[in-house]
């Protein structure tokens, strides 16, 4: 009788900077009760891949877990995957970094578990033949990609039960396709039911393998799964099941790799799993793609092409989302910094941050938060500051740096005195795009500017999902919404958000100003003078001065022209409370509200803003009296829980009437950042205030739980 080698993997993960309660909660319902069924079950082998952040977390906090992975691994049952560290998608990392990081996790498999590996985990299953030579390099055989990639090639399903070699200028790579049927069967139809179909697989016959790796959250942490998989014992009845089949035998992928031979040579297209390939277009791009796939379906033709209706590449998040590619590109500079230094120059702290900063979760998005989370991307920015902190003590920078760092064609100015960093845009509306305080290890300009998303038009027609007749529905065929959703929460943003975005308004119209251009600058002063004229007919002409002292950020405007009207400038500001408990704004020490309030302040001159979360504050300070508002910014997006609702920034804005000419018309304010000042929570005002549309929580990635921001 033929027998069948069944490879199964599972991939572990959370995103650096994760909650607390998004770990513990990730433990209680996913690791522990995976390793603790598995370890009950000697003869099934499989293999696992943490990444080094998570293995950290429960090397501290759960350390019997490791232990009885530690057992297993000893005994010959579970094989441990590398990959890198803090999981950077590969492609997207410089290659120095991509065999840092490789080793980074390996020696810490090697002294928390006793093994190094000989696999590797590819984030995202981004492939990108780049990447060949440096896990080579890392001490990497083989490595899982999915079956698609295959099949891209032009190969057909069938012959993919083993793994091909591949090889990038000579460099030799062995790939294990992972099977796609499995990835949609495992854990979500019945135990029987994916043991008989594994069981029909072993007709193949010869060295057939079927391969299986996927993410661990779907044992437990996906709606719904947790009951399905331990509750109902799920996973206890496909273990047995599997043993007690005489066609499937368990291997770990390396036992399997030293007997079986290459199946042959492939090439494979710089590409990633077929839902990936859709997230990464733009909506009208994804619409069009998503309809060629549905006319497929319709026709019974989508089995045989998916192969050839492909999507886009990972890297083009970079060109969707402004803000994942200017972080990109900070990471890459820094990068390069890092290892322009002296090796006695670079620290085990400077190599830490960088990797962080490298960290894949926060620069994109598809049916998880991704981008969408200001937590993650607020670790990958606290990674950045804190690395360049360290960079600017090793080998000091001009107080004025000019670069079109994200090259988008326009030029930035990058002002930094020790205390601060300022980025001024020079693409005409001379606002400041990142603010960062050293000290506090934080950008207050990290914010997301609401666009058009793919799966907006499922919002629209409010589709209800329909699970299958049997087992539960995999979070890709869900539509669920977990916070009300209005139309107006949908339209897209007509500039990006960030501090100091100008307008002038006249009773007839508004006038973005658009059209600043720069007037001085200098290497040796951190700050930068620019002028806008609004146009002939209008008259005015604005002289806008951005410039750096201590922990003070000073924006000084002058006027001339004859024209009157209201001058008005919104400073989008990310705190990390969001709209938690912890943040709250304060005038003459009184709690005037929470940072999700709708605020307005008539003949201000200043306003706190308290953060307990980042235990700082900011204080604005106007010159004259102005008048400010504030209110929350929300952005829609989907997560496996459903489509959700969360506050990425508070919209602070300064006005004041300009007057004719001779009245005092000029304005200064500044921004200074300082530890948080404690304020007695019972002396409040009344206030207007609207109460924002859904919860404080936001999701974290992949897993469906929530963490209090």
């Amino acid at each position: 009788m033929t027998s069948l080698s069944l490879l199964f993997g599972v991939h572990a993960h959370q995103p650096v900077g994760n909650f607390h309660s998004v770990l513990e909660d990730a433990h209680s319902r996913c690791y522990h009760p995976f390793l603790e069924t598995v370890h009950q079950y000697p003869e099934f082998r499989f293999a696992i891949h943490i990444s080094g952040w998570l293995l950290d977390y429960l090397a501290r906090t759960h350390p019997e877990d490791l232990e009885r992975l530690r057992a297993m691994v000893a005994r010959g049952q579970a094989e441990l995957f590398g990959g890198g560290d803090t999981e950077p998608v590969l492609a997207a990392i410089p290659h120095r970094d991509r065999v840092g990081q490789v080793r980074a996790l390996a020696d810490k498999l090697a002294r928390l578990l006793g093994n190094r590996p000989k696999g590797a985990w590819l984030t995202e299953r981004v492939w990108d033949a780049t990447v060949v030579p440096g896990l080579r390099e890392a001490g990497i055989a083989y490595t899982t990609v999915d079956d698609y990639h295959f099949l891209c090639t032009g190969l057909k399903a069938p012959a993919l039960n083993g793994f091909f070699t591949t090889e990038e200028g000579g460099t030799r790579l062995d790939l294990f396709p992972i099977s796609e049927e499995l990835r949609y069967r495992v854990p979500f139809s019945p135990a029987g039911d994916a043991v008989a179909y594994l069981e029909g697989l072993a007709d193949a016959g010869g060295q057939a393998a079927a391969i299986y790796f996927d993410d661990i959250e779907k044992f437990g942490i996906w709606p719904e799964t947790y009951q399905w998989v331990y509750e109902q014992g799920w996973l206890r009845d496909f273990i047995e099941g599997v043993l007690g089949s005489r066609r499937i035998r368990t291997l770990r992928y390396a036992d399997y790799h030293a007997q079986a031979r290459t199946r042959g040579v492939v090439y494979l297209p710089v590409t990633s799993y077929v839902e990936m390939n859709e997230w990464t277009l733009p909506a009208e791009a994804a619409d069009r793609y998503a309809q060629l796939v549905g006319q497929a379906k319709a026709a019974g033709t989508f089995n045989q092409d998916k192969a050839f209706l492909r999507g886009g590449i990972w890297k083009n998040f970079m060109s969707r989302y402004a803000e994942a590619n200017w972080m990109h590109k900070r990471m890459l500079g820094l990068s390069e910094r890092f290892h322009a230094l002296a090796a006695e120059q670079q620290s085990e702290a400077m190599r830490t941050y960088l990797y962080e900063a490298q960290a894949n979760d926060a620069y994109w998005h598809g049916l998880f938060g991704g981008l969408y989370l200001p937590h993650l991307r607020r670790a990958v920015y606290a990674a950045i500051v804190r690395l360049e902190g360290l960079l600017d003590q090793a080998s000091a920078r001009p107080p004025q740096v000019r670069a079109d760092l994200d090259l988008d064609g326009h030029d930035e100015i990058f002002l930094s005195n020790g205390h601060l960093q300022a980025v001024v845009r020079l693409d005409g509306r001379a606002s400041v795009c990142e603010l960062d305080d050293y000290a506090l290890g934080h950008n207050f300009g990290d914010t997301l500017a609401r666009r058009i998303e793919h799966y907006y038009r499922k919002i629209q027609l409010q589709e209800i999902s329909r699970g299958p007749q049997e087992g539960i529905a995999s979070a890709h065929d869900r539509v669920a919404f977990k916070h009300e959703i209005v139309p107006a929460d949908l339209v897209p943003d007509a500039y990006p958000r960030h501090l100091f975005n100008d307008r002038w308004c006249t009773p007839e119209e508004e006038h973005p100003l658009t059209t600043y251009i720069l007037k001085s600058e200098s290497t040796d002063e951190a700050g930068v003078t620019l002028a806008c004229q609004t146009g002939e007919q209008a008259g005015l002409w604005v002289t806008k001065r951005i410039s750096l002292s201590e922990r003070r950020l000073r924006v000084a405007y002058a006027f001339n022209g004859q024209s009157g009207g209201t001058f008005l400038t919104a400073i989008h500001l990310a705190m990390p409370s969001c709209d938690g408990p912890a943040g709250r704004f304060v005038a003459d020490g009184r709690i005037l509200g929470g940072f999700a309030s709708v605020l307005t302040l008539k003949q201000a001159r200043e306003l706190g803003l308290h953060d307990g979360v980042l235990e700082g504050a900011l204080t604005l300070r106007a010159s004259r009296p102005v008048t400010l508002t504030a209110h929350p910014l929300y952005t829609v997006s989907q997560s496996e829980a459903g489509f959700e609702k969360i506050m990425q920034a508070i919209v602070l804005s300064a006005s004041w009437e300009l007057g004719r000419r001779g009245r005092a018309r000029d304005v200064v304010l500044e921004l200074e950042m300082g530890p948080e000042v404690r304020v007695d929570v019972h002396n409040r005002v009344n206030w207007r205030a609207q109460e924002p549309q859904g919860a404080s929580g936001v999701l974290a990635r992949r897993d469906g739980s929530e963490g209090g921001t």
